[in-house]
């Protein structure tokens, strides 16, 4: 168990901890928000950090291959279902952005299937530091019923369409297998 595995599992276990924070009452609006919103903060940071250290360090492991996006994946889930509930985001918005993840994790599966890794493009990234952003800012209330919030939100859902889109138009041929 390397540190990348290490804070790779420290994301999964911040999960329920961001959950309780935010959805439980332990504190009182907003204060709840802004601690939950800095768990989120550091969880995301980690997702940086351990992609960081194993290439660098070249500490890749399989529990990391399959780890570190699956982390990812819950933490985005859990932060977008939570702001459905407290009536911050459109459930359609939510619906299309989780959609999208399974989406590509199965074309990943059958890519695997026929000796193909599909790596993270730039479109993929520029999706999860959108949607990164954007669950930090709504989250925060900073811009709560501006012009601003709604435009995080709809680039963000329009970044994970393209970036969606563009894995499978780009790796096409996994289908034809």
């Amino acid at each position: 168990m390397n540190l990348p595995n290490k804070l790779t599992l420290a994301r999964v276990i911040m999960i329920p901890v961001f959950l309780v924070v935010l959805l439980s009452g332990i504190a009182a609006e907003p204060l709840n928000r802004y601690i939950a919103v800095v768990i989120f903060i550091i969880a995301s940071f980690t997702d940086y950090l351990d992609g960081h250290l194993a290439r660098k360090y070249n500490l890749v492991t399989n529990f990391g291959k399959f780890m570190d996006p699956l982390a990812d994946k819950l933490l985005v889930a859990a932060a977008l279902i939570s702001m459905v509930e407290l009536e911050d985001i459109a459930a359609w918005i939510v619906i299309v952005i989780i959609s999208r993840e399974f989406i590509i994790t199965g074309f990943r599966l059958i890519a695997v299937e026929t000796g193909v890794v599909i790596a993270a493009s730039m479109w993929g990234k520029a999706k999860t530091v959108s949607q990164m952003i954007m669950i930090i800012i709504v989250l925060s209330g900073a811009f709560q019923g501006n012009i601003i919030e709604q435009i995080l939100i709809y680039v963000s859902a329009v970044l994970t369409i393209i970036s969606g889109v563009d894995y499978i138009v780009k790796n096409i041929n996994v289908l034809k297998g």
